[in-house]
């Protein structure tokens, strides 16, 4: 069988000057002509097919999907304050959501990872975990078991922000931690008061103390998340370069966008950075391309590339850029931080 499908039976050759021979070869795959869904008996796409297939087609209806809920913004990075005058009071607090609703998909290793860069050029940086696996807390070597208060008790029980800040082995980077406590925080938010805008209540008490703050929220679209997307100022999404990354990424705009209308009327998507881009597969490449298209400047330029010690770093409790200053995913999360900020270092 040859990789094109054929629109003739088989063993019946186009005959010259029909509108099969003189138009283009059809493309790999063609999307049914039929509003009706495929039926559940139709065969899977093979993994021959989606590997030749091109990406534009493989994602066929990805621009459709996504392409009216929301119009991003391209980041425009703002030096955050005097880097060198003691004391002085810092100005452009700039407040990212870190959310992909996608597990797995590089939140907190970016978190984590740009979060250290920040603080290594000078930037007062506060880490806010809300995810209840903790994962952002104990990369920055952090036990939750061992902290007297976190952000379950900042949300749930009123304790102010500053109470819950631990200091990390990294100059000017702080964090607030989460525990396996807020994962029962999205059903006893269900009946509290302002229930939605919690997180952003407790950023404020501390808003003049820092430059950059970085929420590391949950995989899911629930009561923690909004709390994030609420209190941000800027969105930043984390896109594996591999298709099944791009699915559902529609709905969290959509959420973005219903946020944005009804309780955070400041809120863009500032910021989308690829990661785990591995240069040696042609998938990655137009993956990134089709991102590109689509929402363009929004993109970062510097992309974070797969590496095996981004995913031994968290193990040690350190960030890259402290576990290993050197390598590849070191490098690129400082880049990545530079060209965020606009901060030379």
């Amino acid at each position: 069988m040859s990789d094109a499908p054929s629109t003739n039976p088989p063993g019946a050759p186009n005959p010259a000057g029909s509108p099969a021979a003189e138009s283009a070869d059809p493309p790999l795959y063609q999307p049914p002509s039929s509003p009706t869904p495929t039926p559940p008996s139709a065969p899977a796409p093979t993994v021959e097919a989606v590997n030749t297939a091109p990406v534009s087609t493989a994602v066929a209806g990805f621009s459709a999907r996504i392409g009216e809920t929301l119009d991003p913004t391209p980041h425009s990075p703002e030096p955050a304050g005097d880097l060198t005058a003691a004391g002085e009071k810092r100005h452009n607090l700039r407040i990212f959501a870190v959310a992909n609703q996608k597990g797995g998909v590089g939140k907190t290793t970016t978190t984590v990872n740009l979060g250290s860069c920040f603080a290594e050029l000078g930037l007062r940086t506060l880490i806010i975990d809300l995810d209840p696996q903790a994962n952002a807390s104990t990369g920055l070597g952090i036990n939750p078991r061992s902290i007297e208060s976190s952000m379950y008790d900042v949300l749930l029980h009123d304790t102010p922000l500053e109470d819950c800040i631990e200091a990390t082995a990294v100059k000017n980077l702080f964090c607030a931690p989460a525990s396996l406590d807020l994962a029962g925080a999205e059903i006893e938010l269900v009946p509290a008061f302002n229930r939605e805008r919690r997180l952003k209540a407790a950023i404020e008490a501390v808003s003049e103390d820092y430059d950059y703050v970085l929420i590391d929220c949950p995989p899911s679209l629930g009561l923690l998340t909004v709390n994030g997307l609420t209190a941000a100022t800027e969105v930043l999404v984390p896109i594996q370069c591999e298709y099944y990354a791009l699915e559902g990424l529609g709905q969290l705009l959509r959420n973005v966008d219903l946020v944005k209308k009804n309780l955070n009327p400041t809120l863009d998507l500032s910021t989308i950075v690829l990661v785990m881009f591995d240069a040696r597969t042609k998938l990655a490449s137009q993956v990134a391309k089709e991102v590109r298209d689509h929402f363009g400047p929004v993109v970062c330029r510097q992309v974070i590339p797969r590496s095996v010690r981004l995913s031994e770093a968290p193990s040690f409790g350190q960030p890259i850029n402290v576990f290993d200053p050197t390598s590849r995913g070191a490098l690129a999360y400082r880049d990545l931080a530079k060209e965020v900020s606009g901060v030379d270092g």
